[in-house]
């Protein structure tokens, strides 16, 4: 195959950085939600990143269409679609100009509440969903604590039962969006940590969904590297009571609750990574087209055009895999190994396509006014959470290759 067959193979723009084998319908996602998010342009992020502002007008946008309700029931408002749908929309969120301090914005809807919907009560989700779906509610995730990390096993946040409901003391970390949330969906020990060899470490934490009632939870900003719009905290509870009908489920099965969206989690913070990472390849593919040194556009050059063209490439793999793990999520099969997989993939491409684009653009990329130093400094936060390269790797060792439990 000649140069000319080749280059008509994805011949405009729009196409390069698309997902794949959509349904018509899917196809209706896709360019609903970049039509919506081309309306809030580079100035409209650069000002909530520089303000430390939520960006509320994109949110309440979101809702009024709503994208906010797409895997909710259909019977609480939602649009009853699946996480490939989530991934779609989450894609274009991300791809759009928008950095992580868009898809943050709304990320928790697409995945958070899936525990309520497969283990509330009717009466739970007649209460919280629909509130959710219209933008009415925002809800921060409270899992997260500073002696705990990853392990979250060890939380040592506790709901004391006393007569109508609980009382909760503990300490929560980087829980995002609560400077704006009114409700937290909080996982807390309802039973001490068993002794090693007298117990499963997973038993005997609950689930909420309550009102994040701040005058029993201090909320303190936790200034960072990158994502200023949209805030992340450090939670302080003190003697917090929680209503018996906010509790989740079963006392002592949250752990298992959570487990329901770890896998949608995972594939969404991969294609939020990817998005961002083919966000960053565009500008700098333009920059390298449109830039001249020397009598010649820097694009023409090898050392340019290779690594930009190894970052396309890890990003298209990447995205095939995560679209590999939505499908079987949804088709109703074990997808642990490709959800898991593919936030790795995703988040080390998406990384690596910002840091080449700041790389090509030079000085210019290193300024504000380009947009990548920005897209570097969010897409970081996918390759620490909300789980490590090195826990993936032992999760694939062992679960996948049958390999001894290294940790």
């Amino acid at each position: 195959m000649d140069s000319s067959q080749t280059d008509s193979i994805r011949p405009d723009e729009e196409s390069r950085y698309t997902m794949f084998n959509l349904t018509e319908d899917q196809q209706a996602i896709q360019e609903g939600v970049t039509a919506l998010c081309k309306s809030f342009d580079d100035n409209y992020w650069s000002t909530c990143e520089q303000e430390a502002r939520f960006p509320s007008e994109f949110h309440q946008v979101m809702a009024r269409d709503g994208w906010l309700g797409l895997t909710m029931p259909e019977e609480y408002g939602g649009a009853g679609l699946g996480i490939k749908e989530a991934a779609i929309v989450m894609h274009a969120v991300a791809s759009n100009g928008g950095g992580m301090a868009a898809t943050s914005s709304i990320h928790m809807n697409m995945f958070g509440p899936h525990p309520m919907v497969v283990h509330g009560t009717p009466e739970q989700k007649e209460r919280w969903i629909p509130r959710l779906v219209a933008g009415e509610d925002q809800v921060c995730f409270g899992v997260t604590e500073p002696d705990a990390g990853l392990d979250t096993t060890s939380i040592s946040t506790f709901a004391k039962k006393v007569e109508g409901g609980y009382l909760v003391t503990g300490r929560k970390m980087w829980i995002s969006t609560a400077q704006v949330a009114n409700k937290i969906l909080l996982l807390a020990r309802t039973e001490p940590k068993p002794a090693p060899g007298e117990g499963k470490a997973t038993s005997g934490m609950s689930l909420f969904y309550t009102d994040l009632d701040r005058s029993k939870i201090e909320v303190r900003v936790i200034p960072k590297h990158g994502r200023a719009a949209v805030d992340s905290n450090a939670l302080f509870i003190d003697d917090l009571f929680i209503p018996d009908e906010d509790l989740i489920g079963e006392e002592g099965r949250g752990f298992y609750y959570l487990l329901d969206g770890l896998n949608p989690e995972r594939v969404l913070i991969s294609v939020e990574a990817i998005g961002i990472g083919q966000d960053a390849l565009r500008r700098a593919t333009t920059y390298a087209r449109e830039r001249v040194v020397f009598g010649r556009p820097i694009g023409m050059n090898q050392g340019i055009q290779h690594p930009l063209a190894e970052n396309w490439i890890a990003l298209e793999s990447a995205l095939l895999m995560a679209e590999r793990a939505a499908d079987l999520y949804d088709a109703g099969q074990p997808c642990g190994a490709e959800a898991n997989s593919a936030k790795l993939l995703g988040s080390r491409a998406g990384y690596q396509a910002c840091q080449q684009a700041v790389l090509t653009m030079g000085g210019m990329g290193y300024s504000r006014e380009y947009q990548v130093e920005r897209l570097l400094r969010e897409v970081l936060v996918t390759r620490i959470g909300p789980i490590t390269d090195q826990l993936i790797l032992n999760f694939i060792g062992e679960k996948v290759l049958s390999l001894p439990k290294s940790y």
